[in-house]
């Protein structure tokens, strides 16, 4: 199997590489691609060392599977290249993932849907990876009429210099320095940022939308109602949401907690999980299941996961080892 990766020294890049080293998928030949500052350096790879190059027209040549971690532009730019070269493009920006001829795939909830790509796979946004992951064992056999959920975003959603950001911010008060913020609107460090993304005419952000509009294309659900509010919190690491769901039929505490249980990649908290507990893994974890006290038919959750991880680098993994067999 010969694969390549855009963005290869990136947040999600180097996540990619590294979910594939823990599963030792037979990788013959790693094509690793950066931006012209990364040009030239080295990467390892097991025990090999992988040249980083600018990519070309002719880079995807002989390749079997692209994984992307780049932005939109760039995205839509190497796309044509890649379809050229007949490889399939695992794509983690949001370019394609409305695009009706584009599967949008967790492939633990419609691995179907790989059936019908034209040489394009989207991997969706991590709030909608992570979210759908804790509720679609319900959906399943009871479907969701609406969610209300509030989801608390880890600073690396914004890549490496999130991260970098908060622990500068944190440091510069601790030293009686005055905090800078560059990646973010705010100071992030002890502070909530109540958007991620712009805003539309009505007050949601693309963020707030990606949930509704990614989940109902997942669950093929296009009456599906979500109603989501997206903060920016001070964690390094793992996104958390707390999740009203309304059923079209009233279900148990207990039997919602054995659907999430059976479900693959997915499972129910003793207490509760944090973003500490649920970091550098790919199980999504759910507590806090309760009945809903505003809607006869509603559960109330609290999920969390890893971002890096189930929300982007191993879920494109996965919807390759899936293409693989």
């Amino acid at each position: 199997m010969k694969v390549g990766i855009l963005g290869a020294t990136g947040a999600v890049g180097k996540e990619m590489l590294k979910v594939m080293e823990e599963k030792n998928l037979p990788v013959d030949e790693l094509r690793l691609f950066a931006s012209s500052r990364s040009a030239g350096k080295v990467m390892k790879f097991h025990d090999r060392e992988i040249i980083i190059e600018v990519a070309d027209e002719h880079s995807f040549d002989g390749l079997d599977y692209v994984l992307g971690a780049v932005e939109n532009e760039q995205s839509k730019m190497y796309a044509p290249m890649i379809q050229k070269a007949k490889a399939i493009y695992i794509d983690n920006s949001s370019a394609f993932r409305l695009d009706p001829d584009v599967p949008l795939v967790v492939p633990q909830i419609n691995p179907d849907a790989l059936k019908n790509h034209q040489g394009i796979i989207a991997n969706p946004n991590c709030v909608t990876i992570i979210g759908l992951m804790a509720c679609a064992p319900l959906h399943q056999v009871n479907p969701i009429k609406r969610i209300i959920a509030s989801s608390y975003q880890a600073v690396s959603g914004a890549g490496a210099a999130g991260m970098d950001e908060l622990l500068k911010q944190m440091n510069d008060l601790h030293e009686d320095r005055e905090p800078v913020a560059e990646v973010f609107s705010h100071q992030i460090a002890y502070n909530l940022i109540p958007q991620i993304g712009g805003f539309d005419e009505v007050g949601y952000t693309s963020e707030e939308m990606k949930f509704q509009n990614e989940s109902r294309k997942i669950l093929s659900d296009s009456e599906l109602k979500v109603s989501c509010t997206c903060v920016r919190v001070p964690v390094l690491r793992s996104h958390s949401i707390s999740m009203n769901i309304e059923l079209t039929n009233e279900m148990s505490v207990q039997q919602a907690k054995e659907l999430i249980n059976a479900f693959e990649g997915v499972q129910v908290s003793e207490t509760y999980p944090t973003p500490m507990e649920t970091s550098n893994q790919d199980t999504v974890f759910v507590g806090r299941i309760r009945k809903d006290l505003t809607c006869d038919k509603g559960l109330a959750l609290w999920c969390c996961g890893d971002q890096i991880r189930k929300g982007a680098a191993s879920n494109a993994i996965e919807i390759m080892e899936a293409l693989m067999k």
